[in-house]
C-alpha cells in the first residue's frame, strides 16, 4: 500500500469508505512523512524493542504503522466507528496491532493493557484532538497506570503550558499538576501544513516521563489539586483572595500564608509545587 502520508492516497481510502471528518471529535490526521516515524523512535526511552504503546486516535493508522515497526504490541483506541473499516485495510500487515473501539476517557485503561499488553513495558503515543488534550493527559496520569512515558503531539499553546517550569508566567494548574507526575519536555514543533485538514494553529510533539515517585511529599492530594485549580481558576487575583473558592475564609487564608512565609498578594503563577505542597500541610491543621 502507498504510504498513508501520501494526499492522493489518503484522499482516495477516505473517498472509497465514505469517510468525512468531525470537527467535533478534532479529527486531523498527519500527512507529514517525517512527523510518525520520529515520533515512534523518540517515545520509548530506554526500551529497545520490547515494549508495548497505547495509541490514543489512530485516525487512519499513520502513526500505528510507525509504532508497529518499533514496538512489539500496539494498542490502538478509536472512538470513531467509521474508522474502524479502513483501520482494518491499512493495518492489515501488522498482526501487532489490536484496534479497540471505545472512549479512552471512559474505558477501563488499566483492564485494556493487562489484557493486551502481554506485561510488557508500557509507553503512551499519540495525535491526541486538541479539545481533550488536558483531560485525557490528566486521566492517564492521575490513574496511575503502569506507564513510562507519554509522548503525544498537541496544540503548540498547550505544549507551551505543559512544559512551563512553576513560579513562571506560563504555569497554570495543569503546569503542576503534570510536574507533579512527570518530568515534561517539548521534543520537536509540527506546522498546521502537516495536518488534513489543516489545523488554525501549530502544533509540538512533547514527551512525558513518569517518576518513579513524586518530586516532593504531598501530605493530602486531594486538597493540593483543589488549592491549585482555586489558586489559577482566578489567576488575576492574589491568592488571599482566590484559595476562598477552595472553602476557607479570608481570615484562614491570612494565616496560612503568614506560616508559609508567603505575601497575601502573591499569585499563583509565583509559586512553585513545593510552596503548594507546604500550603497543603499547612491547611490541613486550621
Amino acid at each position: 500500500m502507498p504510504a498513508l502520508t501520501d494526499l492522493n492516497t489518503v484522499r482516495e481510502i477516505l473517498s472509497r469508505h465514505g469517510f468525512s471528518f468531525s470537527k467535533a471529535l478534532g479529527q486531523n490526521f498527519l500527512i507529514n512523512p517525517s512527523v510518525c516515524p520520529r515520533m515512534a523512535q523518540l517515545c520509548h526511552p530506554e526500551l529497545d524493542g520490547e515494549f508495548a504503546v497505547l495509541e490514543i486516535g489512530p485516525g487512519i493508522g499513520v502513526l500505528t504503522k510507525e509504532l508497529a515497526q518499533v514496538a512489539k504490541r500496539v494498542i490502538s483506541i478509536e472512538l470513531d466507528t467509521r474508522l474502524l473499516p479502513i483501520l482494518k485495510e491499512t493495518l492489515a500487515d501488522y498482526p501487532n496491532v489490536t484496534v479497540i473501539n471505545g472512549d479512552a476517557m471512559k474505558l477501563d485503561l488499566a483492564a485494556v493493557l493487562k489484557e493486551h499488553a502481554e506485561g510488557l513495558p508500557v509507553v503512551v503515543c499519540a495525535n491526541l484532538p486538541y479539545y481533550i488534550t488536558s483531560p485525557l493527559l490528566m486521566r492517564l496520569l492521575e490513574s496511575r497506570l503502569p506507564v513510562e512515558a507519554i509522548t503525544v503531539l498537541v496544540q503548540k499553546e498547550a505544549a507551551v503550558r505543559l512544559c512551563a517550569q512553576p513560579a513562571t508566567r506560563e504555569c497554570g494548574a495543569v503546569t503542576l499538576a503534570v510536574r507533579y507526575f512527570a518530568e515534561p519536555e517539548i521534543l520537536f514543533s509540527v506546522s498546521r501544513g502537516s495536518f488534513l485538514p489543516a489545523p488554525k494553529v501549530d502544533s509540538s510533539v512533547i514527551r512525558l516521563r513518569l517518576h518513579d515517585k513524586p518530586p516532593c511529599e504531598i501530605a493530602d492530594e486531594a486538597l493540593f489539586f483543589r488549592l491549585v485549580h482555586a489558586a489559577f481558576g482566578q489567576r488575576r487575583k492574589t491568592l488571599s483572595n482566590s484559595l476562598g473558592a477552595a472553602g476557607y475564609t479570608k481570615e484562614q487564608i491570612i494565616t496560612v500564608l503568614q506560616a508559609a512565609e508567603l505575601s497575601p498578594t502573591a499569585r499563583a503563577e509565583e509559586l512553585t509545587l513545593a510552596q503548594f505542597a507546604a500550603l497543603t500541610k499547612l491547611f490541613l491543621t486550621i
